[in-house]
């Protein structure tokens, strides 16, 4: 599988993001290997939460959350999806599946060896972190579900989801820090547009971000939706603790989080969140009130 890979130097000096680097391997599932990038913050004993972000975004996104996950005690472990931060790129929108994007990351957690995981997802990192849940329970102790879904296809996408998907395969160039800005309520500064910018150094760079809205399951014969409806099987018979906190302004999302809150058990009496001043990516713009959400939702169920 060709790839790129993102020169070092556009991740210099980006506006609230000191974090060290780590890297592994996984399977490219045609005899070659691709680079994932991660942050691993916080005491390496403790149990982990893991941060899934999505689409244009990268593990950037949780730089205002990770402080306040570690200063509790607790371990931050923040892939950035292969095609997007400092992973690996490959080349060809093709390359990029539903499937590929689920077995890399199931890759990183055995590799890692996480247990005991409080999963943070949000966008795309709900869409491959449900179903990493489905497949490895034994591996979650909570998840904490943040503007994100995981369809099947069996129902209608929204207007809004189908116009962002539009936007997005019409669109030139692609511009993932304008994109990220326009699903907040606060706007980024031009130093935060550049640092969702620093991963694409042209448009060569961006198959991930491009193909990423046409994976998300839109009929039931999407190839995704039988392995959607499968996980949703799974997990509508688990009582792992679920929390949902949504962004207010999220037109996207907006109504999902009672779906959730009704199918999955471990959702039940917890005690449910919408984020007034919060949009899609309510990391920029409630990230602190987002993680100690978390950090109080692992204290309750410790």
């Amino acid at each position: 599988m060709d790839y790129l890979r993102t020169p070092d130097t556009r991740f210099e000096d980006l506006e609230g993001y000191g974090f060290a680097p780590n890297y592994l391997e996984v399977d490219d599932t045609e005899g070659g290997r691709l680079r994932v990038h991660y942050l691993d913050e916080g005491p390496g004993e403790a149990a982990p939460v893991l941060a899934l972000h999505g689409e244009p975004t990268w593990c950037y996104l949780y730089r205002k959350m990770i402080p306040v996950f570690t200063g509790a005690g607790h371990r931050v472990v923040a892939p950035d999806l292969v095609g997007f931060g400092r992973s690996d790129k490959p080349v060809r929108r093709e390359d990029y599946t539903y499937q590929r994007h689920v077995d890399w990351m199931a890759s990183v957690l055995r590799q890692l060896d996480l247990n005991g995981i409080t999963l943070v997802c949000q966008d795309w990192g709900g869409l491959i972190g449900l179903r990493l849940w489905a497949e490895m329970p034994e591996r979650f102790a909570r998840i904490v579900v943040a503007n994100t879904a995981l369809p099947t296809g069996d129902e209608p996408m929204s207007d809004a989801f189908r116009s962002w998907r539009a936007f997005s395969q019409d669109v030139d160039p692609f511009p993932a820090g304008r994109i990220v800005s326009g699903g907040t309520t606060g706007k980024l500064s031009e130093a935060g547009i550049a640092a969702y910018d620093a991963p694409f150094p042209d448009e060569s760079y961006k198959a991930g971000a491009r193909q990423f809205p046409m994976l998300v399951p839109d009929a039931p014969d999407n190839p995704a939706s039988a392995a959607n409806r499968a996980a949703w099987s799974v997990l509508r018979g688990l009582d792992t603790p679920v929390l949902t906190a949504f962004g207010a302004d999220d037109r996207i999302m907006a109504g999902v989080d009672q779906v959730i809150q009704k199918l999955l058990p471990g959702a039940q009496g917890q005690a449910h969140t919408i984020l007034p001043a919060a949009g899609h990516f309510l990391q920029e713009d409630a990230g602190p009130e987002l993680a100690a959400l978390t950090n109080e939702f692992i204290a309750r169920t410790s």
